[in-house]
């Protein structure tokens, strides 16, 4: 059986990713890391998030802690990928989520080469649910 990597939380507040051998786990797997205490995101609202996205067992491709500034998006309606609605939309406000995501809830076997994600990568990301509009 695949485990899931490990969180490490930094000083700076940024989570950091350890990966156990083998490879990514099959399917959209989904870890409460911290259960936040705020209301249920739901489908068609806004969420506010800081996250960590890095390819499994490899670089990290896009973070919000760098940058310095949430972001926000409508969740489960299509705006983002298919693992982000999933695994997201029932959760609450304040709770740290860890995702792997395989390619077909992803970018499928297209990638986003200019963010070195291949064709057929399984994503994980760390996402702190920071609010909701």
């Amino acid at each position: 059986m695949t485990t899931l990597p490990s969180v490490t939380w930094l000083p700076t507040g940024k989570p950091e990713l350890s990966f156990p051998e083998g490879s990514a786990p099959a399917g959209l797997q989904v870890q409460v890391l911290e259960e936040g205490s705020g209301p249920v995101v739901e489908a068609g609202r806004t969420i506010v998030v800081h996250y960590l996205g890095q390819t499994w067992g490899g670089h990290v491709f896009d973070n919000s802690y760098d940058r310095g500034a949430t972001i926000d998006f409508p969740i489960g309606i299509g705006a983002v990928i298919g693992g982000w609605d999933k695994g997201l939309v029932g959760q609450n406000v304040g709770s740290r989520v860890l995702l792997s995501i395989p390619p077909e809830h992803g970018y499928g076997s297209r990638g986003v080469p200019q963010a070195g994600i291949g064709g057929g990568d399984t994503l994980v990301f760390v996402v702190e649910i920071q609010g909701v509009e």
